[in-house]
């Protein structure tokens, strides 16, 4: 019989922020809920009292008092939560003023910079200054084409203190990732670097940014951060708009005000991967970010005010949105800017021991990196105060898992989390209160009623089928921007069941009440008409020691689909028989053999989003001779020649 791979003691569960929320729920209601199942059902069945109890407990502080928790309609999207309520994001995550460190921003140079809670908000109300009399103001947009930097975070908090609405891009994307995002949205200001490092590099970012400048008719301010790029003058950037160097913008000093906004209010704009089209600017409301983001990291990560809390992400990921929510529970955050490789494996590894961080946050990509790489953090770090690891941006292999218990830290809350850009949250997460299973994410978060459903829309578990989320969340999207009618929204998530949110994940309700992903929906194979999720086949592979990484698609043959997959292979290792007999043999023998590839191809490099995850639905459509657009969503857009024309398609 399978045993969990963690299970926390007594001790630990009374000591989490879970634990004493439950008892805060039964107090409060006269309810007697004896563990997070029964937590989970009452939160979803009674979900008006629970974001009402969510507000008390978190302390939410609304200037103007709803006058309900929620109007709905019969079918999504028809909700307003906290109607006539009103607040401000960024006093949120100011509300402690005292040298505690809020944040320490290191450079992959080594470089470490650390803002106490204090310091943080005399720049922000220097900079939220300086941006109101430039003109910034409620609705008005402020983008940032930065590394993840503590100016990054400080230009967030101004925006919002202003009711102003914050976008963001990583400066890893192309010009045209650029436009296609901003020029949408039209900002007032922009923030940029002039300059970042990468892997050992130092990158220039003045002749991109001068590009995107001619096509930004909008802006009417732009403020650039030297960053890496020491020597950048205003005279370098050429704008009909005010330039101005970051230190010259504003002065730091006093303290910041916080202008009061609907909860609904556009606090952030997010963009979907758009490689299959221009991207979707995603709105998301100010009051249901903060509600879900206190939610998921004071309760399902049990972060704390004496936490330090660590995510690796750039500034183009929703992960970043997630991250700095972490100052709302009066957390230390550590931002990284830079490589997780350079100079070595561990370069991250040595950041929880020098940083004292306890919850450590980073791809399923990274995790399987790390133990192709041969680290074994646990023999050669302390990882003394490291309490949770979590990951997202693809499913996390049951290899993995089983490498974080034997070589990381045998006494860690390991959360493998699965939400994304469209919900700036998660649907299912870690839980500090409940064990670790093999391949699963923990349970489903509290307030959302995740279900799986079947091709007729009903609802299984032990079986595969689509992610859904039966009732109204208040971190769903408030729309996308200029879509007025609201027909994009719709089509987007609630056409595959009218009325439902349907996230486009292949994913199974285990019997633990856990949740595996198999994938994305529309990634999903189908030969023989059976559906098989991408994940399975991932899973296996990533346990050959030869291949790196590999992507999978389904191929149109013969009036059926047939299993392609690509495999990225170790340094001098040669695609042979042997070795593709060796990832059939794998795959069929721990799944079926309609998992098995029909063709095995050898690849130089595998395409990615800037966040890191792969893109099977690029690769197919190339593939298949269809274009792809957008290709500057990609971290490495050449890559997709590799699969074009290939001769071992062909027969």
């Amino acid at each position: 019989m399978q045993q969990p791979l963690w299970t926390p003691s007594a001790e630990r569960i009374a000591a989490t922020r879970m634990e004493s929320f439950r008892r805060f729920v039964n107090q409060r209601h006269s309810l007697q809920l004896a563990d997070y199942p029964a937590l989970h059902a009452w939160s979803v069945a009674q979900r008006e009292t629970f974001w009402q109890t969510i507000v008390e407990f978190f302390e939410i502080r609304f200037s103007a008092q709803p006058e309900a928790v929620l109007q709905e309609g019969s079918t999504m999207p028809s909700a307003r939560w906290f109607p006539g309520a009103t607040l401000n994001f960024a006093e949120h995550l100011l509300r402690r003023r005292d040298n505690h460190p809020a944040l320490i921003a290191i450079g992959e140079d080594g470089s470490r910079e650390q803002l106490s809670y204090f310091e943080l908000a005399a720049h922000v109300a220097g900079l939220q200054r300086s941006l109101r009399d430039a003109g910034v103001g409620i609705g008005d947009r402020v983008a940032a084409f930065m590394p993840n930097t503590w100016q990054t975070l400080v230009g967030m908090l101004a925006t919002s203190s202003l009711g102003a609405t914050w976008s963001s891009c990583s400066p890893d994307f192309g010009t045209q990732g650029v436009i296609d995002r901003f020029g949408q949205i039209e900002p007032k200001v922009l923030i940029a670097a002039a300059g970042y490092r990468y892997a050992g590099k130092n990158l220039d970012l003045t002749a991109k940014l001068n590009e995107i400048l001619e096509r930004l008719p909008s802006l009417e301010q732009l403020i650039v951060v030297p960053y890496s790029n020491a020597q950048a003058k205003a005279a370098d950037f050429h704008s009909e708009a005010k330039v101005s160097l970051w230190q010259d913008f504003y002065e730091a000093g006093g303290e910041p005000e916080f202008t009061q906004v609907a909860f609904d209010h556009p606090l952030y704009i997010l963009y979907s991967s758009g490689t299959t089209g221009v991207p979707k600017c995603i709105v998301h409301g100010t009051g249901g970010t903060l509600l879900q983001h206190v939610k998921e990291l004071g309760l399902h990560t049990d972060l704390t005010a004496d936490d330090t809390l660590f995510y690796y992400t750039t500034c183009g990921w929703m992960m970043w949105n997630w991250l700095v929510s972490g100052l709302a529970l009066g957390a230390t955050l550590v931002l990284f800017d830079g490589s997780p490789f350079h100079p070595g494996a561990e370069r991250l590894i040595d950041l929880i021991d020098a940083e004292n961080i306890s919850i450590f946050g980073t791809s399923a990509k990274f995790l399987a990196a790390l133990e192709k790489a041969g680290a074994k953090p646990g023999s050669t770090h302390a990882l003394q105060r490291l309490k949770a690891i979590l990951s997202t941006g693809s499913p996390l292999s049951h290899e993995s898992f089983e490498y974080v218990y034997r070589e990381i830290k045998a006494d860690v809350c390991l959360s493998s989390i699965s939400g994304g850009t469209d919900i700036v949250s998660c649907f299912a997460l870690g839980n500090p209160v409940l064990p670790v299973w093999r391949g699963e994410l923990q349970c489903n978060g509290l307030g959302m009623d995740v279900q799986v459903w079947n091709d007729t829309g009903t609802p299984v578990k032990g079986e595969k089928g689509e992610l859904v989320c039966a009732q109204h969340f208040p971190s769903m999207p408030v729309g996308f921007w200029k879509d007025a009618d609201g027909s994009k929204f719709q089509a987007a998530y609630f056409e595959t069941f009218p009325g439902i949110w349907a996230h486009g994940d292949y994913a199974e309700i285990t019997e633990h009440g856990g949740v595996v992903i198999h994938g994305r929906s529309d990634a999903v194979l189908n030969p023989g008409g059976v559906r098989i999720g991408t994940a399975e086949i991932y899973r296996q592979v990533e346990k050959v020691e030869d291949v790196l990484e590999s992507i999978a698609i389904g191929q149109e043959w013969e009036d059926d689909v047939r299993v392609v997959l690509f495999v990225r292979l170790r340094d001098g290792v040669e695609l042979s028989e042997a070795l593709q007999a060796q990832i059939r043999q794998v795959i069929r023998a721990n799944t079926t053999p309609r998992h098995v590839p029909a063709k095995i191809i050898a690849v130089s490099d595998i395409p990615r989003t800037i966040s890191g995850k792969i893109v099977e639905l690029a690769v197919r459509n190339v593939v298949h001779g269809k274009p792809v657009k957008n290709t500057d969503a990609l971290a490495n857009p050449q890559a997709l020649e590799l699969y074009r024309d290939l001769n071992a398609l062909r027969n």
